[in-house]
């Protein structure tokens, strides 16, 4: 643009002031884009975000590693289920299906890893060294574990043998039926007689023992007298002490060289470690302490053979679940009511009438209580069954077989109703709980 002298002009400007600074000029057509500072904060962020990424990826990694190893450890028994499957129909109806029964199988098997120290392995034949029948109670409030002498005389039905022929009937010792056909034949034989349909079974090894107690930093006990037994390689001072998962084990065995030596004090010795043992579980957070649990259930886990329906850790943790509001109280054990045998006291053979009302109560899920004198604390009369269990023939009190019977038939039994009408109280037995521990 020219003026009319023809001389350039500035191009007009109708505000009168200077261009705009950020205007580009020519020199600035072809420039890049000047950079975006870097925000330390976002940078920070970003690999706080991995971080936190890569942790849960591990932490998940490592969750699923420790579940799949812990399940793997589990060991089936499908040839229980096959044989039990058989005898479906002579197997008896459940009662009360929210309640649960499992067999608890303590094998003295010498085969299998750890286990050889305790004795000779003559091919691997076992007998179950320990029985207990837990009853879970429906509404998860109490839970009863029920001890089976080994030398028990009961009726062994027919059974598969491990090399697939069978065992003939017959009437004898309670602990030939694992030998003879495994879990099975225990169940079949529990079952026939007690009329409690067995749910599911446990079967746990000498090393798995052992492991679980050193996994809880082992378990206080209380000696009146110094221990010595050979043969179960035990060897104590008198006095409060804690015994580690050898310890334990040569303890809860132990026949000789401790007591009287006889079974019934062995059961009552192995009633009352249990208990402990659920105490310790419970009271220090082993439950709600994963790095205290993980060690308690890869010890239990690695000796553990069971049935289908409780094979896998989330069948096992939802056992333990239930279990964990079951006041310590209430984690109730006791021996089968039992006197010695007739033909041999060296066995053992049921006290009918306590016996019956035991199962009764048990197969319909009804209370029944436990004390260390099988008293109920008023006038002792329905505490008759625990007392007397074990007695013979006007032993320790002075009283006939018949009379011993018609005082706990007298004391309620296993009926709802007294002669009043009112309902009787659940029937006391000799027994423990877990809240008694060893120490009391």
């Amino acid at each position: 643009m020219t003026d009319r002298a023809g001389t350039a002009t500035e191009p007009d400007n109708k505000s009168g002031s200077e261009p705009p600074t950020g205007a580009p000029g020519p020199d600035d057509i072809d420039a890049e884009p000047a950079a975006t500072p870097a925000n330390p904060r976002r940078h920070w962020l970003r690999w706080a975000a991995l971080g936190t990424s890569v942790v849960i990826l591990a932490t998940a990694g490592a969750g699923w590693w420790f579940y799949q190893k812990l399940d793997g450890n589990i060991t089936t028994d499908t040839s229980a289920a096959t044989e039990l499957h058989t005898y479906e129909k002579e197997r008896p109806t459940p009662v009360a299906l929210d309640a649960q029964n499992i067999l608890l199988i303590g094998s003295d098997s010498r085969s299998g890893e750890g286990n050889s120290k305790y004795g000779r392995d003559d091919g691997g034949s076992q007998r179950s060294d320990t029985t207990i029948l837990l009853h879970l109670a429906a509404d998860r409030k109490s839970a009863t574990a029920m001890s089976i002498p080994r030398d028990l005389m009961v009726e062994i039905p027919d059974c598969a043998r491990p090399d697939g022929t069978r065992g003939q009937a017959r009437f004898a010792q309670f602990n030939w039926a694992f030998e003879t056909g495994g879990a099975a034949c225990t169940i079949r034989t529990v079952e026939k007689l007690t009329d409690i349909r067995v749910d599911h079974h446990m079967v746990i090894d000498f090393s798995g023992f052992t492991d679980v107690v050193d996994a809880v930093d082992g378990v206080e006990v209380c000696l009146d007298q110094p221990v010595k037994d050979v043969q179960a390689r035990l060897e104590l001072p008198a006095g409060r002490q804690t015994l580690d998962g050898e310890q334990a084990l040569g303890f809860v065995r132990a026949r000789h060289g401790i007591g009287d030596g006889s079974d019934t004090q062995r059961m009552d010795r192995q009633q009352r470690f249990l208990g402990a043992l659920f105490k310790k579980v419970q009271s220090n957070g082993v439950l709600l302490n994963p790095a205290r649990l993980y060690p308690v259930l890869d010890a239990a886990t690695k000796s553990l053979t069971t049935d289908s329906g409780l094979d896998s850790l989330g069948d096992l943790y939802e056992l333990a679940r239930s279990m964990r509001s079951v006041p310590m109280e209430k984690v109730q054990f006791l021996t089968v009511p039992r006197q010695p045998y007739s033909q041999d006291p060296n066995r053992d053979e049921l006290i009918p009438s306590a016996a019956t009302s035991l199962f009764e109560r048990l197969r319909e899920d009804q209370p029944v209580s436990v004390s260390a004198d099988g008293t109920d604390g008023q006038d002792g009369q329905d505490g008759q069954d625990g007392r007397n269990a074990g007695k013979s023939d006007g032993e320790g009190d002075g009283k006939s077989d018949d009379t011993v019977k018609n005082s706990r038939n007298n004391s309620g039994g296993g009926s709802e109703t007294g002669a009043t009408g009112s309902p009787s109280p659940a029937p006391t037995f000799q027994g423990t709980n877990a809240a008694a521990g060893m120490c009391g």
